[in-house]
């Protein structure tokens, strides 16, 4: 999962374009970049770490330009280097960058064709495939310069032949800003703009909170398979460029990802949380109609607003039992199976009163692992409960996401194969309830009745592009596991080392 941002302004966009990414950090940790336009050139800063540590004065001094995108990153198909931060650039035609979220699924057909028409791609990243998808459809449409028209359809055939899920910014040098969404409408998107002397200024973002936090005005989400062209005398142009006519948004992104202040197709994600919480709250009073929990504790922080719901339900007391250290990586984003270890209880500590003694009933969004799960059972215990019962805001995740979230073979997940007893057991949990499917997927619609269809696959292993197969997701794994990565690592790093020895 990432986060991108786009800018054309009527002055400097550097600084809102960094604010932007800043409030959508959540959706990425591994890196950052912001390209910028200035005299018809291009300014790029991108490297590995958070927004506050890759963007030192020097750089943001640098960064000049009224237009320019800007993205937060961490690793699925690629690796974790910094040579696969983003957002990537190809010279040809005018000069054009892109950032992207989401996870293309015929990488390797689409790479074959590119590089029949000799088009090198440099890194392993499915986004530098689709910029230079982009750039060659572009190329065959355009002359000397874009219209409207001709960008349109340049994204209506990228969306032919490009099969996942994708929220794309890319900037054009001397023409302008084009966003586009894939036909499905798995990952979000959504436009803004901001009314000023000199005029308006148009922004698109991956969450609604990233446009709130800079003082943009929401016009509407972009819709599934449409694209978006500001033209840098900033005139907005739209179109539908798909015939595609099936909106699934991703779930997870309200169960998980997505921030609680942030709006993604009509549907407030902390409304669809608050939802969750009374589904599974019912769940738990009909099926454990004979409980001995004495309190109800969420995991912080994505689970608070669920827990609060369920204890309101239960009513049974809501406390704070966790206190996080707001300033260590969400786990499920870290790049390794080891480092998600050793940062649970880094970031993580226990109120020992809200413990003792007391039979706790722990509320999490989702198990997708399993390692935090056990790690904050033990520290319960350690803190003096008596028993610690497990309440999960999702169902069980058991098949792999192949659309952008880093849980990609079945063997990484702990309910891959088990039932609810073997996964408590596994964790440690005296007693473990997960919501039901169709639960949450009323919850969210309840937000939103026109979504008639959501992406829900990592729970029932049905993917909604209709071209996911073994052979698909056998060649996932290989690319996906933590050995896999860290192997790519090192073979880039000693790339890196030779390259910089041959070229200083």
């Amino acid at each position: 999962m990432c986060g991108i941002v786009g800018i054309v302004g009527h002055s400097s966009v550097n600084q809102t374009i960094y604010d932007s990414l800043t409030v959508l950090q959540h959706r990425g940790q591994d890196a950052a970049g912001i390209v910028t336009v200035d005299k018809n050139a291009f300014r790029l800063r991108k490297a590995n770490g958070l927004v506050k540590d890759v963007f030192e004065i020097k750089h943001m001094q640098r960064l000049q330009g009224n237009a320019g995108i800007g993205h937060v990153r961490y690793p699925t198909a690629g690796s974790s280097s910094s040579s696969e931060a983003q957002p990537f650039y190809v010279n040809s035609p005018f000069g054009i960058s892109l950032a992207h979220n989401g996870n293309l699924i015929n990488t390797l057909e689409l790479l074959e064709g590119l590089q029949r028409k000799r088009r090198h791609i440099n890194t392993s990243s499915d986004s530098e495939i689709l910029l230079n998808l982009l750039a060659d459809e572009l190329q065959q449409v355009s002359g000397l310069s874009l219209t409207p028209d001709e960008v349109f359809l340049a994204v209506k055939q990228v969306n032919k032949k490009a099969s996942g899920a994708y929220a794309a910014v890319a900037m054009i040098i001397g023409q302008g800003l084009v966003a586009f969404r894939d036909p499905y409408g798995i990952r979000p998107l959504v436009l803004g703009k901001n009314e000023t002397e000199n005029g308006t200024e148009y922004m698109v973002a991956s969450e609604s909170v990233a446009l709130d936090a800079v003082g943009f005005e929401v016009i509407r989400d972009v819709a599934p398979g449409e694209a978006i062209y500001v033209d840098l005398e900033g005139n907005l142009h739209t179109r539908m460029c798909t015939n595609i006519q099936q909106h699934a948004p991703c779930i997870f992104e309200f169960v998980y990802f997505a921030r609680p202040d942030s709006s993604i197709d009509k549907m407030s994600v902390y409304a669809t949380r608050l939802n969750m919480g009374t589904k599974l709250g019912a769940k738990i009073k009909h099926e454990w109609d004979e409980h001995d929990i004495d309190v109800v504790i969420p995991i912080p922080e994505t689970s608070c607003d669920v827990a609060l719901q369920i204890a309101k339900t239960l009513d049974l007391p809501y406390r704070q039992g966790f206190v996080k250290n707001r300033y260590i990586g969400r786990t499920f984003i870290m790049p390794g199976q080891v480092e998600r270890k050793k940062s649970v209880r880094r970031k993580l500590n226990a109120i020992g009163t809200e413990f003792k003694g007391k039979n706790v009933l722990l509320v999490d969004d989702s198990i997708v692992r399993g390692t935090t799960s056990e790690q904050i059972i033990e520290m319960a215990r350690e803190a003096g409960a008596k028993k610690v019962y497990f309440a999960s805001a999702a169902p069980e995740v058991r098949f792999p996401n192949v659309y952008g979230i880093d849980m990609p073979t079945s063997e990484e997940l702990i309910a891959y194969g088990r039932e609810v007893d073997e996964i408590a057991k596994m964790i440690g949990a005296d007693g473990m309830i997960f919501q039901n499917l169709d639960d949450l997927i009323s919850a969210v619609k309840m937000e939103n009745p026109e979504i008639e269809q959501f992406d829900t696959s990592v729970f029932d292993g049905k993917y909604v592009t209709s071209d996911v197969d073994q052979a698909y997701l056998d060649h996932l794994t290989q690319l996906r596991n933590d050995d896999a990565k860290a192997s790519r690592d090192q073979d880039l790093g000693t790339n890196l080392e030779l390259h910089n020895v041959c070229h200083p």
